[in-house]
């Protein structure tokens, strides 16, 4: 294998981030790795990463993985993404809004989601892999601190919601690790943490009824301050008498 292309390198190749883009780069060496470990990696696994803005999280994953699929929106980074691409033969560049992305578009099938994600995207993109790539074993993704804490927020509590019960049905949560400000370029205004989780063995039981429960799911917190009865007749989710039945045999 070539060797290993440089932090430095990649961003002399690179161009300003866009920040209205969510893009605050991850310069720091020894939190790659930490994502690489929290991701539980090995030689069989493909990753997808998505948002790998200069490549220097990618170069990790391509020093692990059997293969990476790398997915850009934007194509202001193609020096230093297709530096790395050229030097590592396992990396699949798409410049693609990883939202739109049909879920056979990645060949071969990703084991791991392993990604500094963009931050104004970052919920969808995980609550969309859920159903979308089901060959994904694993996750372990840079966020948000809040948003890390949402995932796996304690019923009852101030941060519980929508996504945090749905995420906790699917996956348990095997990782956190806080993240400072001053690794990323431009440092972000808010603090981050890499979250890592892997799907609950009970997934393929569920996985035919995830979209159905998604719908109840989302109903029951859209009117936080109503009866779950009443929240599931506002939203639509059901009759006042199918809600009763139903909330009566709980």
């Amino acid at each position: 294998m070539a060797a290993k292309v440089s932090i430095a390198e990649l961003r002399a190749l690179g161009p300003t981030p866009d920040t209205r883009l969510g893009q605050h780069f991850l310069l720091d060496a020894n939190l790659l790795r930490v994502a690489v470990r929290l991701a539980e990696l090995g030689p069989e696994d493909v990753a997808l990463e998505v948002g790998p803005g200069l490549g220097v999280l990618t170069v990790e994953l391509a020093e692990v993985c059997r293969h990476v699929h790398a997915v850009e929106l934007d194509d202001r980074l193609a020096a230093p993404l297709g530096r790395v691409a050229e030097l590592y033969g396992n990396v699949e560049l798409r410049f693609a809004d990883a939202l739109a992305l049909a879920p056979g578009a990645l060949v071969p099938a990703p084991t791991a989601f392993v990604a500094n994600l963009p931050y104004n995207v970052a919920t969808p993109l995980v609550m969309e892999s859920l159903l979308g790539l089901p060959s994904l074993e694993r996750w372990c993704v840079m966020v948000q601190r809040e948003v890390a804490d949402r995932f796996f927020a304690a019923p009852s509590t101030p941060a519980y919601g929508a996504v945090s019960a749905l995420l906790q049905l699917a996956c348990a949560r095997t990782g956190l690790h806080a993240v400072p400000r001053h690794v990323f370029l431009p440092a972000p205004n808010v603090d981050s943490a890499l979250v890592a989780f892997r799907r609950r063995p009970e997934w393929d039981a569920l996985a035919p009824r995830f979209a159905a429960v998604s719908e109840v799911v989302h109903a029951a917190f859209a009117h936080r301050r109503k009866t779950l009865a009443n929240s599931l007749v506002l939203a639509g989710a059901a009759t006042r008498g199918a809600a009763e039945a139903a909330l009566a045999v709980l």
